[in-house]
């Protein structure tokens, strides 16, 4: 492709809002272009590193037995009532009427409409196993879309499905799956670690995600070296008797004023307490019934826990004139006296100790003295809705916690039967009995693959590809003072390259030799090489790998061959 008919445009700056590399990347290299906040355009170099990344993820799908299919990306209301999402997903789902009034959605993700598919197909054992999958796009209206391809409203995802006779199957397939990732994301030259996760609204048993660690990332990783073991911070576990004040009172409550106390940290020094003595109330929203979830002040809630806990589809902070009419002073809130209406919330480790300080439902009051299982209502439910945290005890060793941020790239579900009986997905075994098809899920998101390679692949001029998913794999640029015998010996190189089946870009615009290494080096072709009066008089071709700093100039004659070795020597 010629540079100068190659519809690119590259840019020096972009935004101050742009946070993360590979958003500022993507727009300054010519990838995506933003339409709205959440929604790209795919331009023409984008989208080639797109197509191989789909590539890849189709290869590796086809080698374990996936079957390809296209599905529909809008779905009738009818459809996601049958396995009960159409109101659990949410705000995340958007929703249309069509011309007659019935309501529809665009696709988040594939469950139902892939049961729908497979139960008017599978009948007998003899059928089964059977893997489905897709790649297409996706739309969620994501609360805040942000970091370009990492978190967008429409993307471009692979979700695959299988389903079984047996839970022995189901592992097989789970097993093929989980090393099929590894595959693909070792192929895109990106290194990932897998790590145990929360089913969240797909629902199922159980769950991995393949993270790449990453400080842009928006998931948090739990990690235990001693045990070897990650885990989202969403539904990690730890040791609660870590920092227990276990001390025991007989001491009656006791109101004392606590005048402009705003933190657990202010009322701890003010009251010669420790964080864990006082409970933090933080109060929610859930579906539009208030609810009270309590912790201990030197820990946080756990928000993807406790909406497990209550089974609610929306969460969110409580507003002041809810509180108000309840009853609760914000701020200083209690679950002493409130009304059983209110659902009440109480970490498990609070039981664990005793005298602690809470609110006294009252503006700058609090209570001393405060025995959970004496003082608090009977109605007041005990769970884990706390949050690890770097410094917490591992649960299974005495080793502290540490977190990483991480990217999710991946996700495999183990879904059982959630949807089969729901939807009546059923197959009839070696006995003739019926029996609801066993179904497992496994999501790639393929944009975020983009993005991820950029986040691991770069330095300050630009993006350096792994050359398995590059746009090309070599760079052609002619420099110099353009005439006659440059032009004709620059063409013949890229046409070289082009016969020996390299994927060439060749920059033959009229710039600048700076304009055109910029532009170069921000664009990340693994193999560059350069045609100059230099090069000419000397016969040769300077060569330039993208992540490395030294240039080379190898003869003329037999180019292709260099560059073949070169491409191959790359990771």
């Amino acid at each position: 492709m010629r540079m100068s008919r190659f519809f690119l445009r590259t840019l020096r700056n972009v935004g101050e809002e742009i946070e993360s590399v590979s958003h500022q990347l993507c727009l300054r290299a010519g990838l995506i272009q933003m339409v709205s906040s959440g929604h790209y355009n795919f331009l023409p170099l984008g989208l080639r590193v797109l197509r191989k990344a789909e590539n890849i993820v189709r290869q590796e799908m086809d080698a374990i037995g996936s079957q390809e299919t296209v599905m529909v990306q809008m779905m009738n209301k009818e459809l996601l009532e049958e396995s009960g999402r159409w109101d659990a997903f949410g705000p995340v789902l958007f929703k249309l009427r069509n011309r007659n009034g019935h309501e529809l959605c665009l696709g988040p993700t594939h469950e139902e409409p892939v049961t729908f598919m497979a139960r008017a197909f599978v009948q007998s054992y003899k059928d089964l196993p059977v893997i489905l999958y897709q790649i297409a796009n996706k739309m969620r209206d994501e609360p805040r879309a942000r970091g370009g391809l990492l978190r967008a409203r429409e993307f471009v995802m692979k979700d695959a499905y299988s389903f079984e006779a047996d839970e022995q199957s189901l592992d097989n397939t789970y097993n093929a799956m989980r090393e099929a990732y590894f595959k693909i994301f070792a192929r895109c030259g990106i290194k990932t670690m897998i790590i145990e996760a929360d089913t969240g609204a797909m629902g199922g048993k159980s769950s991995n995600e393949f993270m790449v660690v990453s400080d842009i990332g928006e998931d948090n990783i739990i990690i235990c070296d001693s045990c070897n073991k990650a885990m989202n911070q969403e539904m990690a576990p730890f040791d609660k008797t870590f920092n227990v004040y276990s001390e025991t009172s007989e001491a009656a409550p006791e109101k004392v004023h606590t005048p402009d106390i705003k933190t657990i940290g202010d009322l701890a020094a003010f009251l010669k307490v420790r964080p864990e003595q006082c409970l933090k109330h933080v109060m929610y929203n859930a579906d539009g019934a208030l609810v009270i979830a309590i912790v201990r002040g030197d820990l946080e809630v756990n928000d993807v826990k406790l909406t497990n806990r209550i089974k609610c589809t929306d969460l969110d902070f409580a507003a002041a004139e809810d509180l108000a009419a309840a009853g609760i002073a914000a701020g200083f809130a209690s679950p002493i006296g409130v009304s059983e209406s209110i659902r009440v919330i109480l970490d498990d480790s609070v039981i664990m100790g005793n005298a602690y300080v809470c609110g006294a439902n009252e503006k700058d009051y609090h209570m001393k003295n405060i025995v959970p299982g004496r003082d608090f209502p009977k109605h007041v439910e005990i769970a884990d809705i706390a949050m690890a945290a770097a410094g917490h005890k591992c649960a299974k060793c005495d080793d502290l916690l540490r977190v990483e941020k991480g990217i999710e790239l991946g996700h495999i579900f183990k879904l059982g039967t959630r949807y089969s009986v729901a939807m009546n997905a059923n197959f009839t075994d070696e006995d003739g009995r019926e029996k609801p098809m066993i179904m497992g899920c496994y999501g790639i998101g393929v944009t975020r693959l983009i993005a991820a390679a950029i986040e691991q692949h770069h330095d300050d001029n630009g993006i350096i590809w792994p050359k398995q998913i590059a746009p090309f794999q070599v760079h052609v640029i002619q420099v110099g003072k353009k005439n006659p015998e440059l032009d004709a010996a620059a063409d013949a190189l890229y046409q070289e390259m082009l016969d020996a089946g390299f994927e060439t870009l060749y920059d033959d615009r009229n710039e600048s030799p700076g304009v055109k290494f910029n532009d170069a080096d921000l664009i990340g072709i693994p193999v560059r090489l350069v045609v100059s009066a230099r090069t000419m008089k000397d016969n040769v071709v300077e060569m330039k790998l993208r992540g490395e700093a030294d240039r080379s100039t190898p003869p003329r004659e037999g180019i292709a061959n260099t560059v073949r070795a070169a491409l191959d020597a790359l990771a």
